[in-house]
């Protein structure tokens, strides 16, 4: 599994041909998700048949590509209308975790001063 010290997660929601390379995929990070690919926030790209995953990151004076093909079953990619993901939308995304509805249960938090 993909370990590396990204902020944030971007999922580019259109269909990636997945020969492109270094350059070509920071282009797409720029002008398509309107982000700086030198931030060291991780991009993902999924093909056609939602099969082969790519990842473009910034790391230590270069850029890194994490390139995975699945030989059974696709990548699900959430339902979401943001480009943004979290941790466990990261997770569902690898392991082919297809979430139907979800309903955050409420927690206890301690309310400061102010509020």
């Amino acid at each position: 599994m993909l370990r590396i010290n990204a902020g944030r997660i971007f999922l580019y929601q259109g269909q990636c041909d997945m020969r492109r390379s270094f350059d070509r995929l920071a282009r797409m990070v720029s002008e398509e998700l309107d982000q700086n690919p030198l931030s060291g926030d991780l991009f993902v790209f999924l093909n056609r048949d939602q099969k082969k995953i790519k990842c473009l990151y910034w790391e230590r004076g270069g850029y890194a590509i994490w390139y995975k093909r699945l030989e059974a079953g696709k990548f699900i990619r959430p339902d979401s209308d943001t480009n943004e993901l979290d941790q466990t939308g990261w997770m569902n995304l690898l392991e082919g975790v297809e979430v139907k509805v979800i309903k955050k249960q409420p927690r206890y938090r301690i309310l400061d001063e102010k509020n």
